[in-house]
């Protein structure tokens, strides 16, 4: 890609790359990270994304500084966190967990919250949370059953994904829905587009789906 600096995605997600995508932006790299996710102690919602994003973000620097073809790149990171109050709910790999997120998530208001860190090409990290407000229908044990049974919640933070049949669930939201999904994308570009990064250099031959 002549014309632009380079981007690197510190991420493996399909949802955060497609969302990059749909506002015409295409990663020279994929460099996810491996971080303990796992929350600290008494560590609340907002810091424990801010944390996890900066520290997927120093872990994807480090692999850059070490590829020629890549150094001096863009790289964003992000983390995604979803709250009840201060209780963080994990991102669920087992039925269980799924099962009890989506009970607590019952008839309830919940928070999401999406870290993102952005590394410029001259390593300067800079950092914004988004946060939205979801309300949940009262779900019935043959919705839980039923959307378990769909599989879409594996490895999804509050095990469930907003963009699949768990939209049906969303009474309200407040905020925004791309930050729910993974990805802020206004926050996103603006923060890109503020450090010099040209955002609109994919749009010329994009073709809209």
């Amino acid at each position: 890609m002549l014309g632009r600096p380079k981007f690197v995605l510190a991420s493996g997600s399909p949802r955060r790359l497609s969302l990059l995508n749909q506002a015409g932006i295409e990663p020279d790299a994929l460099r996810p990270a491996d971080v303990d996710e796992t929350p600290r102690r008494g560590e609340l919602p907002r810091a424990c994304a801010n944390r996890l994003a900066r520290a997927k973000a120093d872990a994807a620097l480090k692999s850059v500084q070490l590829d020629d073809e890549l150094r001096g790149s863009f790289i964003l990171s992000a983390d995604t966190v979803v709250a009840v109050g201060r209780r963080i709910l994990p991102k669920a790999n087992l039925v269980d967990e799924a099962a009890q997120c989506l009970r607590l998530l019952s008839g309830r208001n919940h928070r999401v919250y999406t870290a993102i860190t952005l590394v410029t090409p001259r390593e300067a990290f800079r950092q914004r949370l988004v946060e939205t407000r979801v309300r949940f229908k009262r779900l019935s044990e043959d919705d839980i059953q039923a959307y378990i049974g769909s599989g879409e919640w594996r490895g999804k933070a509050g095990g469930y994904a907003v963009q699949g049949i768990a939209g049906s669930f969303v009474v309200k939201m407040v905020g925004s829905y791309t930050n729910v999904v993974g990805l802020p994308l206004y926050e996103t570009t603006t923060l890109l587009g503020g450090e010099g990064f040209p955002i609109r250099f994919g749009w010329l031959n994009s073709t809209a789906v």
